[in-house]
């Protein structure tokens, strides 16, 4: 996330954690270049299973720091919650992190979380389209870690500072576990033209751009998430995944234009009247992300996903943004691995692999934790 290192720092260590209403909550979000969608009060609309808060950090009266808990019950012991905060929270990553962490877990262990679980917005590491490129041409190199990046102190820093606090670490090998993916492909655009990112991209990405313009492919912004989510299913059944019902994306462009009416689109790719593609975008502040795509397997020498990318990427310039981002990668390189046709895709755009800190978790009440760990062990 860019706006990892954005936030004002606090004047003191006299930090206090307290509830806060959702209009403090959108306010702050709005003050901020870059905060996760994740982190929105309007995420707690979409996510109804859980029960959620929004909590704000003050240094003397003055809100420097929010966050959106939600929080998950034990089975059988339902007044005993994991307290988790998705790609948050929005703080000083730069800082103090006991000031901002300690005073967070004891306002969450008060209200019944046995864990706390957190996913901060901090890059670890950075590769570039070219590296990832000729990582995968090197049967050598297997795993993006393989290769030589751009390390952050910063996240360099949280990492170690989280492990010597006594926080666990939650990502699997592959970079997707429970939670968010640790592991994902942006997309810069701070100071860039269209031209620039055409110039950018692969020569298969601009080829396959000018085949959906010639095919005359027309993208559009539009509300029928039903004729999304006939594709989105049949999508599921050909790359074998299991699909996210209606009602759910229904729900969540309800709550998410409620707080803002530009937050989430719908963009339709449509050939000869035939729909060939769809996308789903959120944008925060300077932070565009790619969250759902469909695709139909008839028709695709049209290459309608191309052309739906390309129109999420310029709306995204347009309206200022710094980085658009494709989400979730797993870090294998490998050409014999089945995963590694996702990062060709993506790396094709000419943006850059980014390593995040990932998830971690405190542990709050350890016998509780010991047994919820158990319990999802068993289910996996």
């Amino acid at each position: 996330m860019t706006g990892a290192h954005d936030l004002a720092p606090a004047s003191s260590l006299g930090l206090t954690v307290g509830p806060i209403g959702a209009a403090e909550h959108l306010a702050f979000v709005r003050e901020q270049r870059s905060v996760s969608f994740l982190q929105t009060p309007a995420w707690a609309g979409v996510k109804t299973e859980w029960r959620s808060e929004s909590l704000g950090w003050y240094d003397s009266g003055r809100l420097v720091g929010a966050g959106l808990v939600l929080h998950r019950p034990v089975p059988r012991l339902r007044r005993f919650t994991l307290a988790y905060l998705a790609q948050g929270p929005a703080i000083d990553w730069t800082g103090d992190l006991g000031a901002w962490l300690d005073p967070l877990a004891t306002q969450l262990k008060a209200r019944g979380a046995f864990a706390l679980r957190l996913g901060p917005p901090v890059r670890t590491d950075t590769w570039t389209a070219g590296q990832v490129k000729e990582g995968i041409a090197d049967p050598g190199r297997r795993r993006l870690t393989d290769l030589p990046g751009q390390s952050d102190q910063v996240g360099a820093r949280v990492t170690g500072w989280l492990r010597s606090a006594g926080w666990r670490p939650q990502s699997t090998a592959d970079g997707f576990g429970v939670g968010q993916p640790q592991f994902t492909f942006e997309l810069p655009l701070a100071g860039r033209t269209e031209d620039d990112l055409l110039k950018g991209m692969n020569q298969l990405w601009r080829r396959n751009l000018k085949k959906a313009a010639k095919a005359g492919v027309e993208v559009t912004v539009g509300d029928d998430l039903e004729a999304f989510h006939q594709l989105y299913v049949h999508t599921a059944e050909r790359d074998h995944f299991t699909p996210r019902p209606l009602p759910y994306f229904q729900t969540m462009f309800r709550a998410l234009r409620a707080e803002d009416p530009d937050r989430i689109k719908l963009y339709l790719a449509r050939h000869q009247g035939d729909l060939v593609a769809a996308t789903i975008g959120i944008r925060v502040g300077g932070h565009a992300w790619y969250v759902y795509g469909a695709s139909s397997t008839a028709k695709r020498d049209v290459r309608g996903s191309n052309a739906c990318q390309w129109a999420m990427i310029s709306d995204a310039l347009a309206a200022g943004c710094d980085v658009y981002d494709l989400r979730g990668i797993t870090p294998t390189i490998d050409s014999d691995d089945p995963h590694v046709g996702l990062i060709q895709f993506k790396v094709g755009t000419g943006g850059r692999a980014v390593r995040y800190v990932g998830e971690w978790d405190l542990p709050l009440r350890p016998l509780l934790y010991r047994a919820f760990d158990l319990y999802l062990n068993r289910n996996r």
